[in-house]
């Protein structure tokens, strides 16, 4: 399916808007994005159609669970769960007889017809090439996003690349900071296949043969994301949710293959002895702000292109954004994978929107013997991208693990001396409150030990309270009876705070879990953006102590350096008010309904100061 059948089809159903008045590429597209993208069930697609530029750009078009089962062309994604599972039960279960397994035989030869295609000749994506001096990245409708960011960035970009000793390809999605006409950044993370790669040419002396293909079948901007299995191409699982072959064709510059249907290619090269590019800061889907780091130059050689190409672009910030609901599919897609091959115990897995896809992730598991729990999440620590999971709630598999109450009232009754799973391991890079760069500690909660036969705790949070320790009180009816007591600082960051005193002074001794925030999130942030803060501003071993049966967390900004925390530490991903206000008074032009306010609003009273970071 080309981007235009899509677009077609998502015009059809009522899911797009287009904006035939002209936008900005900076800044404003992204403003417009970002409010769109966080309102009720995720908006709808938005069609830029007079960028400045020759092309339009496609958003949000992901942005919502029924567009993300469109993009991969089924009803609900459950489909796509259900069709591997099947798959993998018949293959791989001990129990299946031979006559079960060659009933698979006609499903296994479909597999088999999955496989990508490499066709002869020149591809749609060859129809326009531009070389030498004709390549020019500012003919592109390339988005700067937020303010603070190092510059344009190039935000679905598929990245093909080798391995250059068993010539296996992979597709990857890092993003490209766009330094000059020609040259991007490569932000590969050193856990990533593509990071592998560069290091196997480094070793070789070798140049790397590097080209990014943009926009084409939805199906292959999602494969670029998912967690797939090192050394397995990702157009193989493109091809298995479109039940037939990805069409490849051979670039002009090197020896690379990439889907005939894409929009645009920009075919090039990474050289690994040339000294690293500072790439960022880059306003990401944490919700704050990657900081400056080190990455390697992409050098481009070509651009090729359809005559009649779309430019793709997501934006990415505090969610929930388009992104959770790529990763909410990759959640219920790989559920089986998960379940058959690596922790067969597991029933569920739910990775909710206010983790940034690897902060928090809730496992329901069919128990049968003591200390399941603890197995269960050592495992999965180990397990390909989950090893990122910062915090893991185990319960047993009759819970329904996407209900709130019925956690929340889990999480009330367990026993912290017994309950707790302390361990430490890889985190991700982005992840801004490790002490350490891509690694910290890591927090487990066995929920299966409750009696659910067992009278159930008295919870009684005072509705006012004396100020003590340079914390003042607010709670909401909801979060005290589920155990939980929110504070705000009264002081400034620099300043310490005081919890046991505050407690103490109160006579609260029944609050099952205390959690601190900075002053500037009081009054303006919802449970669930209190969630987001709480998982993302902390570490579990440094931000976690215990005082008789209370957990207390200190969800707040750190001092950097100070101690085990981090050395820098970055704003929250907001707008600015000129932007804001730029919007709000052109909003009627861009024909998409009433206004929608701006989240930034909000947030950018989270700011620590005028710059991204400390």
């Amino acid at each position: 399916m080309r981007l235009r059948e899509y677009i077609e089809r998502l015009e059809a159903a009522g899911e797009l808007q287009r904006i035939k008045t002209k936008v900005d590429c900076r800044f404003e597209i992204c403003e417009i994005t970002d409010r769109v993208s966080k309102s009720e069930g995720g908006g709808k697609a938005l069609l830029f159609e007079n960028t400045g530029t020759d092309y339009p750009v496609l958003m949000n078009m992901m942005g919502s669970d029924r567009r993300m089962a469109m993009a991969l062309g089924v009803e609900s994604l459950d489909e796509i769960s259900q069709r591997i599972d099947d798959l993998l039960k018949g293959v791989m279960s001990p129990k299946a007889s031979m006559w079960d397994k060659l009933k698979m035989l006609p499903l296994l030869n479909d597999v088999a017809k999955w496989f990508p295609r490499k066709m002869s000749g020149r591809g749609e994506c060859q129809e326009v090439v531009w070389r030498g001096e004709d390549v020019d990245l500012g003919r592109l409708p390339i988005l700067t996003s937020w303010p603070c960011d190092g510059g344009a960035f190039i935000t679905l970009p598929m990245v093909a690349t080798k391995d250059p000793e068993t010539d296996i390809p992979n597709l990857g999605m890092y993003r490209m900071q766009v330094f000059d006409r020609r040259t991007t950044g490569m932000h590969w993370h050193k856990h990533k296949t593509g990071a592998r790669h560069y290091d196997a040419y480094k070793r070789l002396g070798r140049r790397m043969p590097v080209s990014v293909a943009l926009g084409g079948d939805p199906a292959y901007i999602y494969s670029a994301t998912a967690p797939m299995p090192d050394n397995m191409d990702e157009m193989l699982l493109a091809g298995m949710l479109r039940r037939r072959p990805v069409k490849l064709v051979k670039c002009l510059t090197n020896d690379l293959w990439v889907p005939a249907d894409c929009d645009f290619v920009l075919e090039g090269y990474v050289d690994p002895t040339e000294e690293l590019a500072v790439e960022g800061a880059f306003g990401d889907h944490t919700g704050f702000y990657s900081l400056t780091d080190l990455y390697p130059r992409f050098h481009i050689e070509a651009i090729t292109s359809r005559k009649d190409a779309i430019y793709p672009a997501t934006i990415v910030g505090v969610p929930p954004m388009e992104d959770a609901y790529i990763a909410k599919a990759t959640e219920r897609i790989f559920l089986a994978p998960i379940r058959l091959a690596i922790q067969p115990e597991v029933r569920d897995l739910y990775m909710p929107i206010e983790g940034t896809a690897h902060n928090i992730a809730l496992v329901a598991i069919a128990k049968r013997y003591d200390g399941q729990a603890a197995k269960v999440a050592q495992g999965l620590w180990g397990a390909g991208q989950m090893m990122f999971n910062k915090y893991m709630v185990v319960a047993p598999s009759p819970a329904d693990i996407r209900s709130k109450s019925e956690i929340l009232g889990l999480l009330r009754e367990i026993d912290f001396r017994r309950d707790l799973i302390w361990s430490e391991g890889i985190l991700d890079v982005l992840d801004h409150s490790a002490p350490e760069k891509g690694y910290g500690a890591k927090l487990a909660i066995d929920l299966t030990n409750i009696d659910s036969s067992s009278p159930r705790r008295t919870i009684t949070v005072p509705k006012t309270a004396h100020p003590a320790g340079g914390i003042q009180l607010f709670n909401t009816e909801f979060m005290a009876e589920a155990g939980i007591l929110i504070l705000y600082a009264e002081r400034e960051w620099r300043e310490r705070v005081d919890v046991v005193e505050y407690l103490t002074a109160n006579n609260i001794t029944s609050a099952r879990y205390v959690v601190v925030f900075d002053h500037g999130a009081a009054g303006h942030m919802h449970p669930s953006d209190l969630l987001w803060l709480a998982a993302a501003n902390t570490d579990p071993k440094r931000d976690i102590t215990l005082y008789n049966e209370t957990m207390i967390i200190d969800a707040r900004s750190k001092r950097p350096g100070y101690g085990t925390n981090p050395p820098r530490f970055p704003n929250v991903v907001t707008s600015t008010p000129d932007t804001i206000h730029l919007v709000d008074d052109r909003w009627d032009e861009y024909g998409i309904g009433t206004l929608i306010e701006s989240p930034s609003r909000r947030y950018r009273k989270l700011w620590l100061s005028d710059n991204a970071e400390w």
